[in-house]
């Protein structure tokens, strides 16, 4: 299974793409971030980030889509941009007929790491060690992507059956 994992944000939106299946470990097949420029409209941005995650999308060929849940934090601002990043990328894979799936910070750093309290330097340390790479992706939201990827793979029981019902579904309209 080819899953597509989103650290949303919309100044810098992680995506990772891993292949794997439950019991198995995961292959890496891309990783980078999506940006955003600061200064400009926020509408805007919704939309550069949307194109920029259609480019994954549509290079990449995810069968399933792991979002990382927005959490409350001190800053509103910040958690509505989030919330707005998280939307477009639902949004996305959805338009594919894609399960989407939200993950919860801790339900992520406790899947790859065996806590749900590490730290982004646990999370990433292990996101290396699982997918055997040299290096830990950067920045930090790329890092985060590939672990909800993993997350995604390894928690990813009903994906097909899931895209046979939204295919159901379309045939009734």
């Amino acid at each position: 299974m080819r899953v597509i994992g989103i650290d949303p944000g919309l100044t810098r939106c992680g995506v990772g793409v891993v292949e794997g299946t439950v019991g198995r470990p995961p292959r890496l097949v891309a990783v980078g971030v999506v940006r955003t420029p600061v200064g400009e409209d926020v509408a805007l941005r919704l939309l550069a980030l949307e194109r920029g995650l259609v480019e994954w999308f549509d290079e990449y060929q995810p069968e399933a889509v792991g979002i990382e849940r927005v959490f409350a934090q001190h800053n509103l601002a910040s958690v509505m941009d989030t919330a707005q990043a998280s939307g477009v990328a639902a949004l996305t894979g959805a338009r594919r007929g894609l399960r989407v799936t939200f993950h919860t910070p801790s339900e992520v750093k406790a899947a790859v790491t065996g806590s749900g309290s590490a730290d982004k330097a646990q999370v990433a340390a292990m996101v290396t060690r699982i997918l055997g790479l040299d290096a830990a992706p950067k920045p930090a939201d790329a890092a985060d992507a590939l672990a909800i990827a993993v997350t995604q793979v390894w928690r990813g029981a009903a994906t097909n059956r899931y895209a046979a019902a939204v295919a159901a579904a379309k045939g009734k309209r």
